[in-house]
């Protein structure tokens, strides 16, 4: 794929957040919310396949691969080594939140343990449940690794929700959560996170 139409996709992809109407800051202009968050799998069949089958998510589109066998357009557009290759990418939309990316990259210099919370760039993706006891028994069940909970907090502005941890079968992070009847800094909050619509 020549790297103009490489470039062309994805600022397809960036531009989709838009500016429109967006309350101004000091900051970035135009923000309006969070599009989506992408991570890299190692296989993208069974990333698509977890997220679809596991967490209910749908499969909008896949495209790719992308690549620069002489240049710098990797490094110049997404940081990373420039012969590292995108294999694929996958978009999953995600009930009523953010979407998912999912990308499975080759590069000479890639790293293959997942970070975890306590390091630097460690993460994790939070799904909100409407029955957590549930959810986490049917993490159990689809044999998830599941750490403990789930954890009811019932002090400070979080009081309210309860959550779950478990990892995917390649090793990363997600959190089961639920706060059914809201969480306690709702009483007097001046800004409100993100709810589920149902």
């Amino acid at each position: 794929m020549k790297i103009f139409a490489m470039a062309a996709a994805c600022a397809a992809l960036c531009l989709s957040a838009g500016s429109a109407g967006a309350a101004e800051t000091a900051g970035i202009p135009g923000v309006r919310g969070i599009d989506h968050i992408g991570f890299t799998v190692p296989d993208i069949d069974q990333g698509v396949n977890f997220f679809r089958d596991v967490m209910g998510c749908t499969e909008a589109m896949r495209f790719g691969p992308f690549s620069d066998d002489k240049g710098t357009f990797m490094k110049d557009l997404v940081n990373v080594d420039p012969r590292a290759v995108i294999k694929q990418i996958a978009m999953m939309r995600c009930g009523d939140g953010s979407d998912i990316e999912l990308f499975q990259y080759s590069a000479p210099d890639q790293k293959t343990v997942m970070p975890r919370n306590s390091d630097y760039g460690g993460f994790h993706i939070a799904f909100y449940v409407k029955d957590i006891k549930a959810a986490v028994d049917k993490a159990k069940a689809l044999g998830l690794k599941t750490f403990m909970g789930p954890f009811e907090l019932k002090e400070g502005p979080a009081a309210g929700q309860a959550i779950t941890y478990v990892l995917t079968p390649w090793g990363m992070q997600l959190e089961l959560i639920s706060y059914p009847d809201g969480m306690a800094y709702e009483k007097n909050a001046k800004t409100r996170l993100w709810a589920p619509q149902n």
